[in-house]
């Protein structure tokens, strides 16, 4: 038997809020216990399960931070002419402790002599063989990055549950750290269902449309740490999709399919889950999006999209995110969103949060802007890929007015 855990708002629909369904998955769902050690330069879009310490400082030494002179910063209160002793280059520090009366030519990036304890650029010198001329004092440490100034010694440089972006390679890379423990690659299996699908480049017959929904996703799950396996279009009968759902539930740790979790009677993925698992809910309060189900098979998480484009686009993106970070071991994130201000009427009705699809702007001022992208229609895959923004519009809100404030989230 399906077995839901819907609960009612308090206008009485049966409908789980967006909140709700996503605390209710992240409370089921174990991130997976599979790690594996990489080399650093394999590491890009993995997620880490501990975190990486620096062994070192960084910079390890004090250091220039500008082509100039190295000097002891008293000396130049009795005279402003130094001898030159030598040069400092990164990578060869100068050898000896300066001495009064002396400096060093120094480059950026090099070791601060010892001895001295300022730089003077090197503009605001002029050299005369091996004397230098200073036209301005300076306070001791000025123009010296100091040891350690950006990472201390046993510092957490990453934190565990990050998902590594290029910045982050970087960071551990800066601290020497060559290997690191990431949690397994997560395997996805996606299924699109419909007798009305046919794949691009096939002739279109009377009554079928191209499917587009596995295109999308599979662009947008490249953006979590997954292999997935593409089952392809399956057709309305229980048999099909029964042998697809037992396949994929063998092989991978999460299933996506896009449609058939609605109420017309050749949706069969509801009753052909029932057989394999549960289903913990199946109608969200999102528009576009309602009929959206979560639930265990035998094995693998469930999570069925409906089969409308932009409700498969707009599901994905607010309801298996989460579902994709709490398996990989990812610290949960939310896209950053804004307040502008309506340019327009939107029109709203009480009932579902509202993923309206925008585009948002700045004028002359500086304030932000938003307005609908055209026709708003579930089916609609233009109106996501001609915007810039979703407007997000509360579940019990009516009509936002001309100058009212809009929750955004750009794209």
């Amino acid at each position: 038997m399906i077995q839901s855990c819907d609960t009612p708002n308090p206008n009485g629909s049966a409908l789980l809020g967006i909140k709700d369904a996503i605390e209710k998955m992240l409370a089921q769902i174990v991130t997976v216990r599979d790690h594996q050690s990489l080399p650093l330069i394999e590491g890009l879009g993995r997620v880490l399960v501990e975190d990486v310490i620096s062994p070192i400082d960084v910079p390890p030494a004090d250091n220039s931070a500008m082509d100039g002179y190295a000097l002891r910063h008293q000396d130049l209160k009795h005279s402003n002419t130094l001898l030159m002793a030598g040069t400092a280059l990164a990578g060869q520090p100068y050898p000896n402790t300066l001495l009064p009366g002396q400096c060093v030519r120094i480059m950026t990036g090099a070791v601060i002599p010892d001895g001295a304890d300022a730089v003077v650029m090197q503009e605001n010198t002029t050299t005369n063989g091996d004397t230098v001329e200073f036209k301005e004092l300076v306070q001791k440490g000025s123009s010296i990055r100091q040891a350690g100034e950006d990472i201390q010694r046993s510092q957490i440089v990453v934190e565990k549950g990050t998902q590594l972006k290029a910045a982050h390679l970087a960071l551990i890379a800066s601290v020497g750290v060559a290997q690191i423990t990431v949690t397994r690659k997560l395997k996805v299996a996606l299924i699109a269902t419909g007798d009305e699908l046919t794949a691009p480049g096939e002739k279109l017959s009377q009554g079928a449309i191209y499917e587009s929904n596995r295109f999308a996703l599979l662009a947008l799950l490249a953006d979590f740490p997954v292999d997935v396996i593409d089952l392809g279009i399956v057709k309305d009968d229980k048999a099909s999709l029964l042998a697809a759902f037992k396949q994929a539930d063998q092989n991978c740790d999460l299933v996506i399919s896009c449609g058939g979790v609605s109420v017309g009677e050749a949706d069969f993925v509801k009753e052909v889950l029932s057989q394999l698992g549960s289903i913990s809910f199946w109608k969200v309060a999102i528009k576009p999006g309602k009929p959206f189900a979560f639930g265990k098979l035998n094995k693998a998480w469930f999570c069925g999209l409906p089969g409308n484009p932009v409700s498969s686009f707009v599901t994905f993106q607010q309801l298996v995110t989460p579902v994709l970070q709490k398996l990989s071991g990812q610290n949960i994130t939310s896209t950053p969103h804004f307040v502008a201000k309506a340019a327009c009427l939107i029109r709203k009705r009480p009932g579902r949060a509202d993923f309206q699809r925008g585009i948002f702007y700045r004028d002359e001022n500086a304030q932000l802007w938003v307005k609908p992208n055209g026709k708003q229609g579930s089916g609609i895959m233009s109106s996501i890929a001609n915007a810039n923004c979703y407007m997000i519009l509360d579940r019990e809100s009516d009509d936002i007015q001309l100058g009212e404030s809009v929750n955004i989230q750009p794209f």
